[in-house]
């Protein structure tokens, strides 16, 4: 059953009203009435909601849709709020993809909720829940790289790169420092400390599709960074060498050196041109609180190495995963891409590379569209696709290369949350997002496992993630939010899932948690962190599984273990923000896209130079490895690109 205009606009309005309607307040404070009393509709939530679901995904638009005939069969809008309350769950109860368009309705409702800021940057309930939004002050000075504004035409040059983060940049560098003329395609716009207000609404700007990708079953979601300077922009900064296990690994799969010297030395080169260090780390209370119950529950701890300077902030840099205002995280923006503009690399932002261009059998450039629809073509006998591990695949396929394994392969580190609600504020946004990590439980599973690392808390996700009872109960529990403490359990995944073109030939990503160790795996990570807030001292705790597990100070605590334990596979929900193999290196063709240094097994002159080479999980934070092999990959490239580039230009002028 498919839906008039007008009959899904209703049903659509009656769903946001239903996830946040006007409700009696408990007090007669104003902001509490206000925070209370005004509902999705008279706050204009239901029309923005709307407006915003023609540039989701295909595969939610589709899910949507048949969430509002599925509702409007049951005569949704003239039932009661609770009979609509009991709809929403039969609905997520039924099928996934109904699900995934009730979470996508109500993530968007509460983004709005608790995150839109008016002209002077601030919400109505930030009072009320305890938030105090991002602290004034000034901003760093600006540090903004020269980028092209290109006429519509065609770019000549030695080499073209897609993607300006952790490997696209370090590529770009060395080829430019070689004497190789390139380009450098961000498909993101240009931000520095003088744009970041790190205000969330804002920032999402930054993340691709705006911070909202989920898998097509909705237990995933996808965060990736789409700006220049790529994740390394917006990301917590965590800074872990590769394994010697994991290098050995690789190594055995065509990697040549990985597990010797040769590779020490590129680790030893981001590291120092990183300004790697922990003498700049400093624990929150949030971390303080993970340290206490790890210690609790007989596990050690170490202090992160993080790539920021000793001029830090911790007091301002709770907000960083919305750009660093101070200028202190040495993202590629403050390093590798100063480096490949030093040395002549002409950027162009908000271009979107469509496809890479292939002349028998050989990369010939990139055609590309500009933020105004104009097309654009970069010339170049040497490509380097480094747009992430979601649309580095995207982009292969578009182009018809790269062989059967494109897409396959991807790894994404689930991230398992638990969160536990304290009797003393922790406001787990204030501090250094992550500073502390315990390797004890990365082999407690057939030899996977997973990091406990601390996080911060973004009003707006778990506004938006934690389990819907009722519409009363929601809003009460955003009372909470400064009381909580917000930990996670990074895993190293076993099982993989696909990127794939949807059909407006956009990325789309398939995963769900149906390998037997990665499900072992995500079960551990919740028991282990709840066990942790309970010996912290935790009142509280609960997950962002879809049904509401929860736990409070006086009952059971076995018990809800073993609720835990009991609860369906399809109720775990997941976040990545390591995506990761989805164009793997390795020697063979059928299980590879790339060779052991990263150029293409079946177009010569095309090179993968991201985290989408890497040819399984790290099971670490991945942005030093990535960088390492971006800077493996460049060296082969370069020795490689010198003599094809000397051999044209001498034909050329013979």
């Amino acid at each position: 059953m498919s839906v008039d205009e007008a009959t899904y606009r209703q049903v659509l309005g009656a769903v946001c009203e239903t996830l946040l309607p006007a409700l009696d307040a408990p007090s007669a404070d104003p902001a509490v009435v206000d925070y209370y009393g005004r509902g999705a509709r008279e706050r204009g939530l239901d029309d923005s909601t709307l407006a915003a679901i023609p540039g989701l995904a295909h595969h939610v638009r589709e899910a949507i849709g048949e969430l509002a005939a599925f509702l409007a069969e049951r005569h949704f809008p003239a039932a009661t709020l609770e009979r609509r309350s009991v709809l929403l769950h039969l609905a997520a109860a039924q099928d996934m993809r109904l699900r995934l368009a009730v979470r996508q309705l109500k993530n968007m409702v509460f983004a709005g909720f608790i995150g839109a800021v008016d002209e002077s940057g601030t919400n109505p309930t930030w009072p009320v829940v305890g938030y105090p939004g991002p602290p004034p002050g000034p901003a760093a000075a600006a540090t903004a790289l020269p980028v092209v504004s290109p006429e519509v035409g065609t770019f000549q040059a030695d080499v073209c790169v897609v993607g300006s983060g952790a490997g696209g940049a370090i590529v770009a560098a060395r080829a430019a420092q070689a004497g190789l003329s390139v380009v450098v395609l961000e498909a993101g716009p240009s931000r520095d400390e003088a744009d970041f207000d790190q205000i969330d609404a804002h920032a999402s700007e930054m993340f691709l599709r705006g911070g909202s990708l989920w898998s097509d079953n909705g237990q995933m979601g996808v965060l990736a960074g789409s700006v220049l300077g790529g994740g390394t922009l917006i990301n917590s900064m965590v800074c872990l060498r590769t394994p010697m296990e994991i290098r050995e690994q690789w190594a055995a799969e065509g990697l040549e050196g990985l597990a010797g010297s040769a590779f020490d030395r590129h680790l030893d080169t981001v590291w120092q041109r990183l300004d790697v260090n922990t003498e700049s780390t400093v624990y929150n209370a949030n971390t303080r609180a993970m340290i206490t119950g790890l210690a609790a529950c007989g596990h050690s701890h170490e202090r992160l190495p993080r790539n920021s300077t000793a001029t830090d902030d911790p007091t301002r840099c709770g907000f960083c995963n919305a750009g660093c205002r101070l200028g202190c995280k040495r993202s590629t923006l403050h390093t590798y891409l100063q480096d490949a503009v030093d040395a002549g690399a002409q950027v162009i932002v908000e271009c979107r590379a469509d496809r890479v261009l292939v002349e028998e059998g050989r990369a010939a450039g990139v055609a590309a569209t500009l933020a105004g629809g104009e097309e654009l073509v970069v010339r170049a006998p040497v490509v380097v696709v480094a747009a992430g591990g979601i649309e580095s695949p995207a982009l292969l396929l578009r182009s018809g290369i790269g062989g059967p394994a494109v897409g396959k392969n991807l790894r994404l580190h689930p991230a398992w949350i638990v969160t536990g609600a304290y009797d003393q504020p922790i406001e787990a946004w204030s501090g250094q997002i992550q500073s502390a990590v315990s390797f004890d439980l990365t082999h407690c599973e057939s030899d996977n496992g997973f990091l406990v690392e601390s996080l911060t808390l973004n009003p707006l996700t778990w506004a938006g993630q934690s389990p819907f009872v009722d519409a009363r109960r929601h809003r009460d529990r955003l009372r909470g939010l400064p009381y909580f403490a917000t930990w996670h359990g990074v895993s190293h995944d076993h099982g993989s899932g696909e990127v794939y073109l949807d059909p407006d030939g956009k990325a789309g990503v398939r995963w769900a948690l149906d390998d037997e160790i990665d499900r072992r795996v995500a079960l551990r990570a919740h028991l282990e962190l709840a066990r942790m807030h309970h010996a912290a001292g935790a009142n509280e705790i609960f997950t962002f599984h879809w049904s509401d597990l929860r736990w409070r100070r006086g009952e059971d605590f076995e018990g809800y273990l073993n609720a835990l334990r009991a609860a369906p596979t399809d109720d775990y929900t997941a976040f990545s923000a390591h995506q990761m193999g989805s164009c793997r290196m390795g020697a063979s063709p059928e299980t590879s896209v790339a060779d052991g240094w990263g150029q293409l097994h079946d177009v010569r002159g095309v090179w993968i130079g991201d985290a989408s080479a890497l040819p399984s999980a790290p099971g670490v934070n991945p942005m030093i490895t990535i960088m390492a092999l971006a800077e493996r990959t460049a060296e082969a490239l370069v020795e490689t690109a010198r003599s094809g580039v000397a051999a044209g230009r001498s034909a050329a002028t013979s």
